[in-house]
């Protein structure tokens, strides 16, 4: 009974007997690692694990210490150094290897470990030591990782945004060498061809710049005072949005929400009943929405992942649990054909499921649409799909607990003002492929939950993607090779009048095939007929409109056909080209353009992107790359859009997050960008890592690593990549370990003249005045402290790595 509804028990020792009589006794003894960080804090945990093993050591015990990772190995070797501590790591060691008295640290896959105290062996897991690891991808870190990406794109010419000096232009990665010291440095050009060249160790201050569509941004001179007047008066007009989005964020958190009774049995066999396996996004982003759905506030979550990807099962699963609890759910989709095609998706899926779904778009007639409203109204229809005919005032739900929007960008401005209405009463949840910049925005604020599912379905590959001019060989290359591997075309051109004409011309072109017409302007019935036609394998070349664009899922059809595909957006483009490859099988795309030379800069821009972005799960970085491209004008209104353009929209959006902050009543801190020069190599070799791109990511991820963690895990992933780490990268680990410690500590600069180390401490650092007399006080003491906050060591003449030990351990013990 005790043990009643733990999903896990740890226990501390295990005694086993053989009980039987007439058999020799035999006594187990096994225990547990539990009281390893019992009521221990990140400060004390390292003092008394040292203890222990040293206990050990001492009595004779043979320790086998299990890192998963290389990273985890050295976070461990760092943890206990300052205590004394040396373990060395050895891979190949096992428990047979082990002598009495020994420690030892090896890799392996060991969740968590065991002692046995007769035979004196202990072995002791990772997570035994800094806790269980969380899987969970959060928000702050898919933001990460579109700020990562727009760096990995970053290319020589562009804007970029340097938080003290503003606008300038990225001339490329140098290495420079002064004296015997070399690094990276990032060679950045402001107005009146001024030169900054920025160590790598203070790439957070950099971004890439962000602005209107056509807009091409002012340099700002540096040192002048141009930069800072811009950044103020965006400030002002940031707090004007911010109480907006807060009044609306506050009301739905105040709301008291409908709380959803936990999954039971019913819900758990319908999870199981699903065809295929779900990956691990897929799971994630399941488990959270359902969570959302439990919590007393009111749901609001983006699902963003790439076609077919699998949001439509999270959607399901949201529903069904709805209905078990008795609430309507309503699902809003933008086109006739993708409420069909939910309508059979959600049928099939629920089907033995005491649950009714139905329908209400073009394809019913009036009479049908009439009576399946007067049945929701009663109560009787549990699951209504529909296009924006939902939101029209005659639907009305007996108790609406749940509503499904399908690609919130393709709905207009009075859909969407409905929509921000209905948000503040029910429960949303949002899927899409390419969020709007809007969504992802206020998703990256934070004022929305986000899940990204960016894991592909197994055997799914990536669009092969062409740019192309109009010739009618290549069209017809194109058909046939689809058409002999038995496979389906769609043709999108997106001029209604000349749509047969066009469909005439592919028939005299290529007179195997079976050509057919879909737009959105041929009457219900008919654009039915065309439609259920191509499904079934009746006709093998759809002509159409962009009608198309969402969610049609036919899996035969694996070559898709853009004409005048400059005239799209990116976001649509993405969104086409999405139709196909929705299957195991290659698909293609081609954009037919009329010419180069008639491309409009952004146009040229928008297709680059796409043939980039051919990669599985790219719709986050399309949505960041269209907000690049269409600037913000349409993102937060006119009032806004001016100050996006004069800072930039990363800046702007830290800018909006602070004001946000302290709107809620958050204190705001400013963050310490600490300033090493210590006269050290430290920097990614050419050689080590060839792609300049990459090599500003990897920067990036470690400048901007909070705490230790995140360092291991970046250099786990360049070992895993690249192979084992050169000198200079294990000395740029260190430098960034160095910096971890003095962001904690708020120090904003690290200085070494050949014979003294000297911190420059800001006013509001967390070290108390006690710490410091403590250490300048007694006689003969190395330590000196002067009224400016300046710490200096005296260490006499040290290099690389000795000379970082002593300024690390000099700073840990302030911790």
């Amino acid at each position: 009974i005790a043990l009643a509804g733990r999903s896990r028990t740890d226990l501390c020792s295990l005694e086993l007997f053989q009980l039987a009589q007439e058999l020799p006794r035999y006594r187990f003894v096994a225990q547990g690692n539990g009281d390893l960080r019992e009521g221990a804090d990140a400060g004390s945990l390292a003092a008394r694990l040292t203890a222990r093993l040293q206990d050990w050591r001492e009595e004779g015990w043979r320790v086998l210490l299990v890192c998963h990772q290389q990273g985890q190995a050295e976070r461990l070797q760092d943890l206990l150094r300052p205590h004394g501590l040396e373990l060395p790591l050895n891979k190949g060691m096992s428990l047979s290897q082990l002598q009495p008295g020994q420690l030892a640290l090896t890799l392996g896959d060991l969740s968590c470990g065991f002692r046995l105290p007769d035979e004196q062996l202990a072995v002791i897991g990772e997570e035994e030591i800094f806790g269980r690891r969380s899987h969970r991808r959060g928000l702050s870190e898919a933001r990460a990782q579109a700020m990562l990406s727009s760096l990995a794109e970053l290319r020589e010419g562009d804007y970029v945004v340097h938080a003290d000096h503003g606008i300038g232009i990225y001339r490329g990665l140098l290495h420079l060498t002064t004296g015997s010291v070399a690094g990276d440095f990032l060679h950045l050009e402001y107005f009146g061809q001024d030169k900054l060249y920025l160590p790598v160790d203070r790439i957070e201050k950099v971004q890439k710049y962000v602005g209107g569509e056509g807009h091409t941004p002012r340099l700002d001179r540096m040192g002048g005072g141009a930069w800072e007047k811009a950044k103020l008066k965006a400030r002002a007009a940031v707090e004007e949005l911010a109480r907006e989005l807060l009044q609306l964020y506050a009301k739905r958190t105040m709301s008291q929400a409908f709380r959803y009774s936990p999954p039971d049995h019913l819900f758990r066999e319908f999870e199981a009943a699903f065809p295929y396996e779900a990956t691990p996004d897929q799971q994630v982003a399941i488990d959270e929405v359902l969570a959302d759905m439990q919590s007393e506030q009111t749901l609001d979550r983006l699902i963003c992942g790439d076609v077919g990807y699998g949001k439509t099962e999270v959607a399901i699963r949201a529903a069904y649990k709805a209905v078990l609890d008795n609430k309507q759910v309503a699902v809003l989709v933008p086109t006739t054909v993708l409420a069909r095609q939910h309508w059979f998706n959600f049928q099939e899926r629920l089907q033995g499921c005491p649950v009714t779904v139905e329908m209400v778009s073009r394809f019913r007639t009036p009479a049908e649409q009439k009576e399946v409203l007067a049945r929701t109204a009663a109560g009787q229809v549990d699951i209504l799909i529909g296009t924006h005919r939902l939101l029209q005032r005659d639907v009305r739900f007996k108790d609406l607990g749940l509503v499904v929007v399908d690609e919130e960008q393709r709905f207009g401005v009075s859909h969407k003002e409905r929509l921000k209405k209905l948000r503040a009463e029910v429960d949303m949840l949002t899927l899409t492929a390419t969020p709007i910049p809007r969504t992802l925005h206020m998703s990256m604020l934070g004022l929305r939950n986000l899940s990204v599912i960016d894991t592909p379905p197994v055997d799914r590959q990536a669009i092969r993607t062409y740019v192309t001019r109009f010739e009618d060989d290549l069209i017809r290359q194109a058909i046939l090779r689809e058409l002999r591997r038995g496979g389906q075309v769609f043709f999108v051109h997106n001029r209604v009048q000349s749509i047969d004409a066009m469909a005439g011309f592919l028939r005299t072109l290529v007179p195997e095939a079976k050509v057919a017409v879909g737009h959105g302007q041929m009457g219900e019935k008919a654009l039915e007929k065309v439609m259920l036609d191509f499904i079934e394998g009746q006709s093998n070349v759809l002509v159409c409109s962009t009608i198309i664009e969402n969610g049609i899922d036919i899996s035969r059809a694996n070559t898709i056909i853009i004409n005048r595909a400059d005239c799209f957006g990116l976001s649509q483009l993405y969104q086409l080209r999405g139709r196909v490859g929705r299957s195991d099988r290659r698909a293609y795309a081609y954009l037919l353009i009329p010419g180069e030379g008639t491309l409009t800069r952004e146009a040229r821009e928008r297709l680059r992107v796409l043939q980039d972005l051919t990669e599985l799960g790219a719709g986050f970085r399309i949505a960041s790359h269209d907000l690049e491209l269409r600037g913000a004008g349409d993102l937060l209104g006119g009032r806004q859009s001016g100050q996006i353009v004069a800072i930039g929209f990363e800046m702007y959006s830290e800018l909006l997050e602070e004001t946000i902050n302290e709107l809620k009543g958050q204190q705001r801190e400013d963050r310490v960008d600490p300033e090493i020069r210590l006269g050290l190599s430290a920097f990614l070799p050419e050689k080590y890592l060839p792609d300049p791109n990459q090599r500003l990511v990897f920067y990036k991820k470690l400048a901007a690593a909070a705490d230790e963690g995140a360092l291991y895990q970046a250099a786990d992933e360049l070992r895993d990549r690249y192979g084992a780490l050169p000198e200079p990268a294990k000395l740029l680990l260190e430098v960034m370990k160095l910096r971890v410690l003095m962001k904690r500590l708020r120090i904003e600069q690290a200085e070494y003249d050949g014979r003294q180390l000297v911190f420059a401490f800001r006013a509001d650092t967390p070290v108390a005045p006690e710490q410091i007399l403590a250490l300048v006080r007694p006689e003969g003491s190395p330590f000196t402290f002067s009224p400016d906050y300046r710490l200096a060591l005296r260490c006499g003449r040290q290099a690389g790595e000795a000379l970082l030990d002593t300024a690390k351990k000099a700073l840990q013990g302030f911790l």
